[in-house]
């Protein structure tokens, strides 16, 4: 039988309150290792919430660059159970005929800092010597619609609500209909989730949507989102200095402190308007 994953786990735990202390159950995000291989080549293992493991290993190979187009995966398959030591956290890529990475240049990105997506100066470089597209430069959203998207993304999620303890990431229209949320322990992982799902999809690039994040709004996430095409990143915390200057530099509009009826804008605020 294939083992079955749960993005939460029940635990017994001791709760101390204002001097009473008491038993009781509580949840715990679940967190498991991933390995994603391209054939029988292991590729990269990453920390993650169990749940759409297949949009997940799409998102990471598409944001890292070994894929450039959904024709290139020929198959995209979980793990039935059977993977040894790691059974059902796995997922296998099969790719077109000239398309699988060199495999020892990906082992020294991947495998050295796999738990933060892109880590160091060896990875940043080969970022920046990519050829990232700066976003749609005639993408338009009004401001009332992206002060109602926070509530939007907290009212779809389910985990957190029970473990106070995940990452989301969203995708919203321009009209703030919500298109598709995924959480994951990992940030990073969460929007990969996002940017596979859109890959398997065939809606890649993400030209007219929003991507709102729960966290910070790293690096790592604003060059996932230029590399998805999304003109829009908003966190309802703070970007990192790194993230401002990537994306100043590709004309990303980028948003952060998004609560309430406040925000703040640190790049590419000619896209947000009044009504």
């Amino acid at each position: 039988m294939p083992r079955k994953h749960r993005s939460a786990d029940l635990t017994q735990v001791s709760e101390w309150d204002d001097g009473a202390l008491r038993r009781k159950d509580d949840y715990l995000a679940a967190e498991e290792p991933l390995e994603i291989r391209i054939g029988e080549n292991a590729l990269s293992v990453t920390m993650r919430t169990p749940g759409h493991d297949v949009e997940l290993a799409a998102g990471f190979l598409f944001t890292e660059g070994l894929v450039q187009r959904r024709e290139q995966i020929l198959s995209l398959e979980s793990d039935s159970g059977n993977a040894g030591k790691n059974p059902g956290n796995v997922v296998r890529a099969e790719m077109a005929a000239g398309s699988a990475p060199d495999f020892e240049k990906m082992r020294r990105h991947f495998f050295a800092a796999s738990s933060c997506g892109i880590c160091g100066k060896a990875s940043i470089d080969s970022v920046r010597s990519r050829t990232l597209e700066p976003p749609n430069p005639h993408f338009r959203l009004n401001a009332e619609v992206l002060l109602r998207m926070p509530e939007a993304l907290r009212a779809s999620q389910a985990v957190f609500g029970r473990t106070g303890g995940l990452h989301a990431a969203a995708l919203f229209d321009s009209g703030g209909t919500l298109l598709v949320l995924r959480e994951d322990i990992g940030r990073h992982n969460a929007v990969d989730k996002v940017v596979g799902w859109a890959l398997l999809e065939g809606r890649l690039p993400l030209a007219s949507s929003v991507l709102l994040v729960s966290g910070r709004g790293g690096f790592e996430i604003v060059q996932k989102a230029i590399v998805a095409g999304l003109p829009v990143v908003a966190s309802v915390s703070a970007p990192s200095s790194l993230a401002v200057q990537l994306a100043r530099e590709l004309r990303l509009t980028l948003i952060g402190f998004l609560r309430g009826r406040r925000f703040v804008m640190y790049a590419g605020e000619e896209r947000i308007g009044q009504a």
